[in-house]
Order: C-alpha cells, then sequence, then structure tokens
C-alpha cells in the first residue's frame, strides 16, 4: 500500500501573482488556508473552492486546487450541485459580506438550513470593497461612505445570527490578525460533518481600515474579545478577571473579585441554539465580543438524505429509464399544419 502523499503550504500556492491591496487582511487569511490544508490529509484535486464576486472572491485563483469563480451571491447554489453530484469532494465557499448577505443573502439562507457538507468562509470587512467603498450590510449604522455620504440609516446585519436562526450547524468566528487562532477554527470547520459557517473579521485598509480595531489592537483586544471554549465559564480580560453571568435572563459582565467562577455562564457548543444566538448578540461597547466555536451539532446532511431516498427508491421501484420516462405521458409532434402558416 503506497503512503499518503505529504503536502506542503506551498503545494496549495497557485502561480497566479495575488492581486489585492498592500496590508490587506486577505493574505492572512489565504496564507492560513494554504497552511492548513495540508493536516486535512485530502488530495489536491479532491479539494474545490468556489467564490462570488468580491476582493475575497480572487481566492480561488489564488489556491492550487480546483476553483469556480461565479456570479454574485450564487457561489451556494454550484457548491451545492457539485457535493451532491460528488460528495467525496471537499467543498469550500469563499465569500464577503457584500456578496453573501446582499443579493446572495436567500441562498446562504437555504444552504445554512439545509445542512450541506460544505466548509463557508465569510470575509467580513463592514464594506464593499470591490466596488470601492459603498457601505454593506454589515456596515454599522451611520457610518460614512460613498454610497451613504451622511451616514447609513440601515439596521446592520449579523452574520452569526442569521447563522443561527437557520439552525446551522456549525457557527465559528476568528479574526485575520489571529492567524493560530483562525487556523484551529478552520481544521475544525473541515472536520465537521454538515455546513460549517466561519465569519472572518478582516480589515480593509483602503476603504475601511480600523473597523475591527478594538479586536486587534494589542492594547486593547482582550478587553474586547472573549475566546470561547467548550465546556468553560466565559472569563475575559487582559487579567482574566471579568466574566459574563446571566442575572435572570439578562446577561452581564461581573468582576471575579466580586462573583465565583461557579457563578459564570459555561459555553456549551452543542447546547441550545439560544445560548449560541445570545453569543451571537454580544458586542461592544456593552460585552466583549466572543471568538471561537459557537455552535457544533450533529445531524444529517442533506446529501445524505438525499442519497438515501435515491438508494430506497431504486430497491421499491429499480433503475430509472429515462426513455421510458420521456415517454410515460402523453407527446406530440408539432407539423406545419400545426403553425397556421406561421413560422
Amino acid at each position: 500500500m503506497s503512503e499518503p502523499i505529504k503536502l506542503t503550504r506551498k503545494d496549495f500556492a497557485s502561480d497566479q501573482a495575488v492581486r489585492w491591496c498592500p496590508g490587506c487582511g486577505d493574505y492572512a487569511i489565504l496564507a492560513q488556508m494554504q497552511k492548513t490544508l495540508p493536516d486535512l490529509g485530502v488530495p489536491k484535486e479532491n479539494i474545490v473552492f468556489i467564490s462570488g464576486i468580491g476582493c475575497s472572491s480572487r481566492f480561488p485563483y489564488y489556491m492550487n486546487t480546483y476553483g469556480i469563480h461565479s456570479i454574485h451571491g450564487r457561489a451556494p447554489t454550484l457548491a451545492s450541485g457539485l457535493k451532491l453530484a460528488n460528495p467525496e469532494l471537499s467543498v469550500w465557499i469563499i465569500t464577503g459580506d457584500g456578496d453573501s448577505l446582499s443579493i446572495g443573502g436567500n441562498h446562504l439562507i437555504h444552504i445554512l438550513r439545509r445542512n450541506i457538507d460544505v466548509n463557508i468562509v465569510l470575509f467580513n470587512n463592514r464594506i464593499y470593497g470591490l466596488t470601492k467603498g459603498q457601505y454593506s450590510p454589515t456596515s454599522l449604522q451611520g457610518h460614512k461612505t460613498k454610497s451613504s455620504p451622511m451616514g447609513s440609516v440601515e439596521q446592520p446585519l449579523n452574520p452569526l445570527s442569521v447563522a443561527v436562526g437557520t439552525e446551522a450547524t456549525f457557527i465559528a468566528r476568528t479574526i485575520d490578525t489571529n492567524v493560530k487562532h483562525m487556523g484551529e477554527v478552520f481544521r475544525r470547520a473541515a472536520a465537521h460533518k454538515g455546513t460549517s459557517f466561519v465569519e472572518v473579521y478582516q480589515n480593509c485598509v483602503i476603504f475601511n481600515d480600523g473597523a475591527w480595531g478594538y479586536a486587534t489592537d494589542n492594547q486593547t483586544k482582550d478587553d474586547h474579545i472573549l475566546e470561547l471554549e467548550d465546556g468553560q465559564p466565559l472569563i475575559f480580560g487582559k487579567e482574566r478577571d471579568k466574566g459574563i453571568r446571566l442575572n435572570g435572563l439578562i446577561p452581564e459582565v461581573v468582576s471575579l473579585a466580586d462573583v465565583s467562577p461557579n457563578e459564570l455562564l459555561v459555553h456549551d457548543e452543542d447546547g441550545p441554539a439560544s445560548l449560541a444566538f445570545f453569543l451571537s448578540r454580544m458586542r461592544q461597547p456593552a460585552f466583549p465580543e466572543p471568538i471561537g466555536v459557537f455552535r457544533d451539532i450533529k445531524k444529517i446532511t442533506y446529501e445524505e438524505g438525499a442519497i438515501s431516498q435515491i438508494s430506497e427508491a431504486v430497491a421499491s421501484r429499480g433503475k430509472g429509464d429515462l426513455h421510458k420516462l420521456f415517454h410515460a405521458s402523453d407527446t406530440w409532434e408539432v407539423t406545419p399544419e400545426h403553425t397556421n402558416g406561421h413560422n
């Protein structure tokens, strides 16, 4: 039996020149993905990256795997068909907050609820970058851009809350500057059986620089970010001296000098969806923002269900015959007299 091929990060880097702005957070995400994939033990020819439109959607060009650069917001559609046609493939969808949450919102919702075994990585920079700086579905209310010169009046969409609402089976968040954490999240996502959804806080240095500054600045991030650990209480802070507890149904930040860690809320990745939703709503400035795996539960995948139904139908009715199916109903032939002399 031949030894499995050992791959490296270089094996996953294509010969295409990477064309993102200097300092863009996309570089870190690309590098970490190329570094993580060799650990999965999946041959390159069994991996496919599919994207829509946007800065993030150039990703397939830079991966030395199969790839599809599709149309705006429709990557989930292509990924669904591909995974059903060949369930053995490892399928990754690369998208942005504009691509997947505006024109692609409907497609995102349905691939998440169906639980098709694909991995979705959403780059969230709270702006449209490729089209040069218009506000996006995740832009903060009041944010001034080229398309909202007086400030956006819209309520921003929360990607993780949307994912929880669709009953997604794996939901996570990471940050482009925290490469070690990002790599671990990608590995967890790949290992999950079902749809994995990963939001990456990604900085656009040109059109929305510093959007996640509180989460990336070395002086402030420990007080503004809460790293989730399954089975562990929600503790954060530079000195690990703060926590989150429930006061009835109301969450509150407390000091560990005043309360015991036993009083704190404990994270449970396969717990109720209400807990994951609560975590997804924790936002600055009132609360630290969680990163890590919010939810990881087991459910039958869409393709497993579909293949099972096909097998059951074949067992009970035999293999299908396309010719018989085509002629099973009334058919007719259009002749010249049917057209009344019109072409």
